[in-house]
């Protein structure tokens, strides 16, 4: 068996200490003026992504494009990594918007008069060169400024004019979920081996890039963003699988997660609450909301009984292992394995949620729990938000 790279329990301090600095800025957070939106615009990675990755790699091999991918709600493939709807789609129909329609599947302005989500499977914050120039091997093409690209492209379209034209129509009446991204920063290096010491130097780096893209976007007029961060990366079946140690002190009493790994998301987190509070400083007339993933999810793997999960630490779609996971079979791949009711497991496929712990992550949000300041608004100004996770057939994009 593996032991952490930590080199002992997860008692070990790894980072420096941020969290007393993150906890004031939390508290030092002022609370926004109730509001609703027309669209919702969003940027990540595979936690984020409606579809967008069929059209960047459409050799039609990956899993995400056929079934069980999709069986749980949507009853077919749509390109998201679940067995039915992630978090986005939940914020979208609390906010009485239709699923967000994936920007490389549209072509004209009224394709994107609800939004547009520019997540794509498998991104990174970082350029491929920056992990290339390290030695790490990446197949990824896509990053948070290619992301960008393609929302100011978008742009001309909705606003052919120039963004002073219709900035007020577009981009003050839109939330922006900028993320979550930056996981995959982190996942590709060390799930090829790289030790996490050499590991932890990226985050102040992704955390950069998070904000270089924010203060582009505040620049071009937006008015409302939610930040997710990192999730609890030690509570990912697969990383249980490849990190499996024999030393019980890399496991959390509480989860049976691998604590070091939750430390270091937990620091990515922390970078990411400083930075975010720098941000409002510089621009007090934007609203910019930190939305605690980490936390949110944490709450699912401490309690999972209260949401109906039996099988916290277990993937639904993969094969073998107590984890569910395998180095033979993953989900969609090799000889795997399919259990009969994904409510029940916290993991989907291994790498990413299930719907139930999407909507679990969803509801935190949107209820004001794990976001500082909450997301404004209210069952007044957004009379959808009582139907939160309703079973309504949407027509996914």
């Amino acid at each position: 068996m593996g032991s952490s790279p930590s080199g002992g329990g997860g008692a070990r301090l790894l980072f420096p200490m941020v969290v007393v600095a993150a906890a004031a800025a939390l508290a030092g957070a002022a609370a926004p003026a109730s509001a609703c939106y027309a669209r919702v615009f969003s940027f990540g990675d595979s936690l984020a992504d409606t579809g967008n990755r069929r059209f960047v790699y459409p050799n039609g091999s990956d899993p995400v494009l056929r079934l069980p991918y999709g069986e749980n709600f949507f009853h077919r493939a749509t390109g998201r990594f679940s067995d039915g709807r992630i978090a986005l789609d939940f914020v979208a129909d609390a906010l009485g918007l239709p699923f967000v329609r994936p920007y490389l599947s549209g072509r004209r302005a009224e394709d994107f008069a609800r939004g547009a989500n520019f997540a794509v499977g498998g991104a990174t914050a970082l350029a491929p060169e920056f992990f290339r120039d390290r030695g790490i091997n990446t197949s990824n093409t896509v990053d948070l400024d290619v992301e960008m690209k393609w929302f100011r492209d978008m742009i001309g379209l909705l606003c052919p004019g120039g963004i002073a034209g219709c900035s007020e129509d577009v981009m003050n009446q839109s939330l922006f979920l900028v993320g979550e991204i930056g996981g995959n920063d982190y996942n590709v290096p060390l799930l090829a081996g790289v030790p996490l010491d050499d590991v932890i130097p990226f985050a102040p780096v992704v955390i950069a890039k998070i904000s270089s893209t924010i203060t582009e976007l505040i620049g071009l007029g937006a008015k409302t963003l939610v930040v997710p961060g990192n999730l609890p990366i030690g509570c990912i079946p697969n990383y249980l699988f490849v990190f499996r140690s024999d030393n019980k002190g890399d496991y959390e009493a509480e989860t049976g997660c691998i604590g070091w790994l939750n430390e270091f998301a937990r620091y990515h987190n922390e970078l990411l609450i400083e930075e975010l509070e720098r941000l409002r400083q510089l621009h007090p007339g934007v609203t910019i909301i930190y939305a605690d993933y980490y936390g949110a999810a944490r709450e699912v793997f401490i309690s999972p009984q209260r949401y109906g999960i039996e099988h916290p630490l277990v993937a639904c779609c993969g094969g073998g292992h107590p984890y569910g996971v395998g180095a033979s079979a993953r989900c969609g791949r090799g000889k795997y394995g399919l259990c009969h009711n994904p409510e029940k497991y916290g993991s989907w496929d291994g790498l990413h949620p299930s719907e139930t712990l999407y909507r679990a992550i969803a509801t935190g949000l949107l209820r004001g729990s794990y976001t500082q300041p909450p997301i404004p608004i209210t069952a007044n100004s957004c009379t959808h938000l009582t139907e939160l996770g309703s079973t309504v057939e949407h027509k996914p994009l």
